[in-house]
């Protein structure tokens, strides 16, 4: 019988649990998109309301978990403030963003943007880029140059993109603030549990109205903040640290395809040549940059 010990990546190995680890995580980012969509686009909830709920199942869920493990509840006042806002940051632009735009677009150009901000802070931590990684990514990134260009029959709002950016910058920036993380169950209820304090900072400010919901929409937010987000991020989390920067950034792009595939099949969204050329040529970039 033969078994599969590791797949080799780019000069390392990951291990089957690692692997499996990886999946879930991705699976569960790209699940993320579809239960913002369909709850907003089906007017079950708006953006803001289904953001803070969202965060607060988190928050709520993953103390239980920490509770249940150590016996003791335990709040970082000193570390963790950026990771937290950059969470908040995130989750409330995504939601924003989704009024405007499919699930699979807008996960693209997340994850695309992701790439970008991932494989800066690469050359800033003086990672190896092959020549091999260098193309890949150029590829990559003329595929989201192609969707994001106007097009006669493919329009994208621009300032729903925009935010959509800010959310992969912000993302990026988590995920490089977990990166040297020892603690991934701990750092990340710190993380959701002191983002509501910010979401809060937000409802202050801008006070945002017509704010609604109904039990569907409650029902998504809840499962998208207690196991598609709070324990998605907790496998990320403990992912983070056995990655490069440019690997973890570049393999995420995998979650727009997941996001494309269940928004058509479930969504009704259209897979248009534009997108799906895009995604194509997306994907190619990963399979040079990774493998």
């Amino acid at each position: 019988m033969l078994k599969l010990s590791g797949v080799k990546m780019n000069n390392f190995v990951l291990n089957s649990r690692l692997l499996n680890l990886i999946c879930i995580s991705l699976f569960f980012l790209g699940l993320n998109s579809i239960f913002c969509k369909l709850a907003l686009s089906s007017n079950f909830i708006d953006a803001f309301t289904f953001t803070f709920f969202r965060l607060l199942a988190g928050a709520i869920t993953l103390i239980l978990i920490y509770f249940y493990k150590t016996k003791k509840i335990v709040i970082s006042i000193k570390s963790n403030w950026l990771s937290s806002f950059t969470l908040f940051l995130y989750a409330i632009s995504f939601s924003y963003a989704f009024l405007n735009m499919d699930a699979g677009l807008g996960t693209l150009i997340l994850f695309a943007v992701v790439q970008v901000v991932m494989v800066i802070f690469s050359l800033f931590f003086k990672e190896k880029l092959s020549v091999l990684k260098i193309i890949g990514i150029i590829i990559a990134l003329l595929g989201l140059v192609n969707l994001l260009y106007p097009q006669e029959g493919f329009e994208v709002s621009l300032f729903h993109a925009l935010l959509m950016i800010i959310a992969g910058i912000s993302w990026a920036i988590y995920s490089v603030l977990g990166k040297n993380n020892l603690s991934p169950l701990f750092n990340t209820m710190d993380n959701f549990t002191k983002s509501l304090i910010f979401i809060g900072i937000f409802y202050i400010i801008f006070l945002p109205e017509n704010s609604f919901y109904t039990k569907e929409g409650l029902f998504l937010a809840f499962i998208s903040g207690s196991l598609t987000s709070a324990i998605g991020y907790v496998l990320w989390y403990e992912i983070l640290p056995k990655l490069q920067y440019i690997t973890a950034g570049v393999i995420q792009l995998f979650v727009p395809i997941i996001s494309i595939l269940i928004g058509v099949i479930f969504l009704n969204e259209s897979l248009t040549i534009t997108l799906l050329l895009s995604t194509l040529t997306i994907f190619t970039g990963i399979l040079i940059t990774v493998f």
